[in-house]
């Protein structure tokens, strides 16, 4: 997506340029037909409490959007006012303290930056231009997550705008349960964040990755390995497969075998690939590559031109899963031989989540990750492909324990995101927070 350098203003329905300044907000290039009746693009804190105030007045609902990098394009609802937090990305490190105050429309990449020159590191996304707000707000799965803990772990305090246009700071000691629900309500939140105060780690010395590429014929054998090395592997490694139509290299159908790693050194790195260069499927492998250093923010723009080109349609849905293997077998087999053209892809993750979490909104995660991306330009194909990643997820949905709110499908496909528990706590704290409903809660949800 393009950063704007222009002042923000606010642009009626019906206006010049309010048609291009709404889609604008999103990563896709679908129209959903959707259109707010008022977008507010807000420039400081105080325009955002205005907005508030002003959508209050008119019994509006609001949505929000911090980077627009929503699948499903939640934000774009019908009528009310869509509130765009792009251009608040302050960034104000104290690198004596360890914490960061970061704006919600501050990119992944812009912090990452910002704190390698202290030698400092956050958990950012893996896509470079994903905005801080709804990547904090669904969980934050990012870099080096299985070591230092996800994004909302590391969140320590916000500061909100609530109902009535109040703006608080919410923290463990003050406004807890603002403060617990921003870390995993996602785009159910009610209220906005205005700035994220967060916990910084030392960077590690060193960053690198390692690829394996097999064909589609190993399939089978791949993710059979893959589950049955996962609960060992280190956790400096986040250990992925991706299914691709045009694998890297052999610009075939395949499975990439792709470990990043960060370690104090490249030789702890190097041992933490031990699983992946001794693997008894080494033998099967197009090719596998040495250890590689590359930094994060590298990474990151690899990721997003090669997986994550812009204007794309999408289609996307993604499951937690416990279940055996060969249970998932058919299903992944499915996705393999069904999958739009390239750059569509699937990844597996291993997780392999620690035994206990802090107490927080987030709560559903499980041993392996499953998301399916489909992508395409022509809005010909939109019938074509439109459902293939629902269709797929529907297939498997049973041998999940629901899904993440990062690739959330919930309008076409309502599924489990929250522990039961969690969700009506949720839910009662939104009815003594935003009593009117101001706020537009998931476009659709399974009942707690």
């Amino acid at each position: 997506m393009k950063r704007s350098s222009a002042r923000g203003r606010q642009i009626r329905r019906g206006e010049p340029g309010f048609d291009e300044a709404v889609l604008g907000t999103s990563f896709s290039g679908r129209d959903p037909g959707r259109r707010p009746d008022l977008l507010v693009q807000a420039n400081d804190i105080d325009e955002v409490v205005s907005a508030v105030r002003l959508a209050a007045s008119r019994d509006w609902q609001i949505s929000i959007c911090s980077g627009g990098h929503s699948w499903a394009q939640n934000h774009l609802r019908e009528g009310g006012l869509l509130l765009d937090m792009s251009r608040l990305r302050a960034i104000e490190i104290d690198a004596e303290a360890g914490v960061a105050r970061v704006g919600p429309g501050c990119w992944c990449v812009e912090l990452d930056q910002a704190l390698k020159r202290h030698r400092l590191f956050f958990p950012v996304a893996h896509a470079h231009d994903v905005g801080l707000g709804g990547f904090l707000l669904q969980g934050g799965f990012g870099w080096n997550s299985r070591q230092v803990g996800m994004g909302c772990e590391n969140v320590i305090a916000v500061d909100v705008v609530l109902a009535d246009g109040t703006l608080i700071h919410a923290s463990a000691h003050e406004n807890e349960d603002m403060y617990w629900a921003a870390r995993g309500a996602g785009p159910g939140y009610f209220g906005v964040v205005v700035r994220y105060h967060l916990r910084l780690h030392p960077r590690p010395r060193f960053t690198g990755i390692a690829l394996q590429v097999f064909r589609r014929e190993h399939l089978d054998a791949v993710f059979t390995w893959a589950d049955a090395v996962g609960a060992e592997v280190p956790r400096a490694v986040e250990f992925q497969l991706l299914i691709t139509p045009k694998a890297l290299g052999i610009f075939r159908p395949g499975v990439e075998v792709i470990a990043p790693v960060m370690a104090d050194s490249w030789r702890e790195a190097r041992r933490a690939l031990d699983f992946l260069y001794d693997s008894p499927l080494r033998g099967r492998a197009s090719f596998t590559t040495p250890l590689l250093p590359v930094s994060t923010a590298m990474m990151s723009r690899i990721a997003s031109l090669t997986h994550f080109p812009p204007r794309m349609r999408w289609c996307a849905d993604n499951l937690w899963t416990d279940a055996p293997v060969r249970d998932l077998l058919p299903g992944l087999r499915h996705v393999a031989d069904t999958m739009p053209p390239a750059p569509s892809h699937a990844l597996w993750l291993n997780w392999h989540p620690p035994a206990q979490r802090e107490d927080m909104a987030f709560s559903l995660e499980a041993k392996r990750y499953f998301a399916v991306y489909g992508e395409w330009r022509e809005a010909t194909d939109d019938t074509r492909y439109g459902d293939w990643a629902t269709d797929c997820m529907r297939r498997m949905e049973a041998h999940g324990v629901g899904i993440q709110l990062a690739d959330e499908n919930l309008g076409r496909r309502p599924a489990r995101f929250m522990a039961d528990d969690n969700l009506r706590r949720l839910d009662a704290i939104r009815v003594a927070r935003d009593p009117q409903g101001r706020f537009r809660p998931w476009m659709g949800r399974l009942p707690s």
